[in-house]
């Protein structure tokens, strides 16, 4: 049988056609961002080229979910272990400071940052609660992990003040490793105020390698009198130091304003640098950079009248039933980052969130 020109043309389309969908819908690229949920466990384990990288994790032995560890792309781990571990050498200082977390000291009055299972009984009343409530979403994917989470803002008596929606997303690389964290808070049907405090907003507690060399124990108290000792230790290996958008360098990055702040160091022969990338949309920007040289490096946009000794002031709330987006980026690079890498980065963090 003799095919005719039109349909043997007509076939041979149909048979490219076909191949071209075998190899459309061949195998995909493998997930190098692995984002895998343990609900009976309280985490989820995010990987990067089968590294492990960090975990979301909601123990309820901590008062809110937090980011813990974080590691390099190298595997080294850059936040303290205390309270969830005890490693030799590190501070035992502040249990309320634990991997990676965001909350407020006050929040219609209500204590979110300093709460622990260390909190005199007394105290308790005083303190609220971030309760995780639901893994919306998890992707792994070839460039990227994405995770959705949602948690509830409660008051001692479990009054809810405010509804988070937070979107992780998670990268890595030769030498890098990055963490978008994209909170949302919505209040309910009261207002919501957030009278302007030190202890705010996203914090992040380090390694002793990347905390500022001290040589004598220092007491600091919070805004109701609660004092914690740091103590002096030994030094040795301790070569952390802090660097912000505005050239303000160790110590003297704390209080004051700029776009992002690097905390770089040496861990063994590692360098390591770890930034926080503020964003022009967020409320309170550019952020003060609460970046303590025991270890705090936190970024609080919300307590001016602190930090600028009463010449600015604040005082942020959401009414009834409105919400607010806060974007942050955090990047750890096994290198000492330059200001002008790190300014790249954050135009790059800018442009993907107009």
């Amino acid at each position: 049988m003799r095919i005719p020109i039109a349909g043997a043309s007509l076939i041979l389309v149909v048979v490219a056609a076909f191949l071209t969908s075998l190899v459309s819908a061949g195998p995909h690229p493998p997930d190098r961002v692995t984002v895998v949920v343990n609900e009976q466990a309280r985490r989820v384990d995010i990987s990067i080229d089968g590294q492990p990288f960090t975990s979301y994790i909601w123990p309820a032995t901590l008062k809110k979910p937090v980011l813990y560890p974080l590691r390099t792309a190298k595997g080294t781990i850059v936040t303290r272990g205390f309270p969830l571990e005890q490693r030799p050498g590190e501070r035992v200082d502040h249990p309320h400071h634990s991997g990676l977390w965001f909350n407020y000291e006050s929040v219609n009055g209500i204590d979110f940052w300093n709460n622990s299972d260390a909190i005199k009984p007394e105290n308790a009343p005083k303190m609220g609660t971030i309760l995780h409530r639901a893994i919306v979403s998890a992707k792994s994917g070839s460039e990227q992990g994405e995770l959705d989470v949602e948690t509830d803002w409660l008051t001692y008596d479990k009054k809810v003040l405010l509804k988070e929606h937070t979107h992780f997303v998670f990268r890595g690389g030769p030498g890098f490793r990055s963490v978008e964290r994209i909170t949302t808070l919505r209040a309910l049907d009261e207002k919501v105020s957030f009278p302007d405090e030190k202890d705010g907003l996203l914090g992040l507690r380090v390694i002793r390698a990347l905390e500022i060399p001290s040589g004598k124990p220092e007491v600091y108290t919070d805004s109701s009198g609660r004092a914690t000792t740091v103590s002096k230790l030994d030094n040795i290996g301790v070569n952390g130091t802090y660097l912000t958008s505005e050239g303000k360098k160790g110590d003297a990055a704390w209080g004051t304003r700029g776009r992002w702040c690097n905390l770089s160091g040496f861990v063994g022969d590692e360098p390591v640098t770890i930034t926080i990338l503020d964003h022009p949309a967020n409320p309170g920007f550019p952020t003060y950079w609460h970046a303590r040289g025991y270890g705090l490096f936190a970024a609080n946009p919300l307590g001016q009248k602190i930090f600028s000794e009463g010449k600015h002031e604040l005082n942020f709330s959401l009414p009834p039933n409105a919400s607010v987006t806060f974007r942050y980026r955090i990047l750890i690079s096994s290198a000492i980052a330059t200001p002008e890498a790190t300014e790249a980065a954050y135009k790059d963090f800018v442009a993907a969130y107009r």
